[in-house]
């Protein structure tokens, strides 16, 4: 079966520094896969280099059997993959509502087009209430999305990331500064929305990663020192000295 996302030898060097080292994954259609590693190990820069942000020094990635280390990010999304960011993404300025019709906009032909009145646009905005039922952000919905919890705002940017309707979703940090409460909703969003779908996310918090996780890839100084399921990365002797800690063991 052709892997969902395919990174062969992949390296990347600024200047003399190689922050990349010859990394090689092969995640299958249908997985959730996260990355773990300590800080400034390369996960970020990863993923830049999978969504097209940055150009691989050297070494192939590969959505569905296709070479994508080429292609611009627009290209590499409308092919079937999309991600959200570290620090929150959204249109601070426009309503809930109207972010996520934008995201729906080029999955429903519309692209550039500059005469369509979108408020006549009815499966278009049915589409957009519908997705917002699902993100539980419908009591929101004409809120200006800048004034949105920072949780709430996590929400809507996977809401943003989901709505083209990319087979492969790539997550970087998607709990981050969650109190343990909105941590539990984020997990069963995601997990929700990722339903049939590849899933790659970079994640500190554990208790997500291995409650979420097929499997679980350690990246260390650019490295994959392990790739596992979770209860195995758990218990490798190499991972705990290099991040987990015996305690977390």
């Amino acid at each position: 079966m052709t892997a969902a996302l395919e990174l062969t030898d992949v390296r990347k060097s600024f200047g003399q520094t190689e922050i990349i080292r010859g990394v090689n994954l092969s995640i299958p259609k249908g997985q959730r896969h996260a990355v773990i590693g300590p800080n400034g190990a390369g996960k970020t820069t990863l993923f830049n280099l999978i969504s097209g942000r940055f150009p691989v020094t050297s070494g192939t990635i590969s959505l569905n059997g296709q070479r994508i280390d080429q292609l611009p990010p627009h290209e590499i999304n409308r092919r079937g993959l999309s991600r959200s960011f570290q620090i929150t993404s959204i249109f601070p300025r426009m309503t809930v509502f109207e972010n996520i019709r934008c995201g729906l906009l080029w999955a429903r032909g519309y692209k550039y087009s500059s005469w369509h009145l979108l408020g006549r646009q009815k499966a278009l905005n049915e589409a957009s209430e519908a997705l917002l039922e699902r993100l539980n952000l419908k009591a929101r919905r004409d809120l200006v999305a800048g004034l949105l919890s920072y949780a709430e705002q996590r929400s809507l940017e996977i809401g943003i990331t989901i709505a083209g309707g990319a087979e492969v979703i790539l997550l970087d940090e998607p709990t981050a500064g969650m109190s343990h409460s909105e941590t539990d909703y984020a997990v069963e969003l995601i997990r929700s929305v990722s339903e049939g779908k590849t899933l790659l996310m970079v994640e500190h918090d554990m208790s997500v990663v291995f409650g979420l996780a097929d499997v679980v890839s350690v990246v260390v100084y650019g490295e994959v020192i392990a790739s596992d399921v979770p209860q195995n990365i758990r218990a490798d002797k190499a991972v705990q000295e290099a991040y987990l800690g015996t305690e977390a063991a």
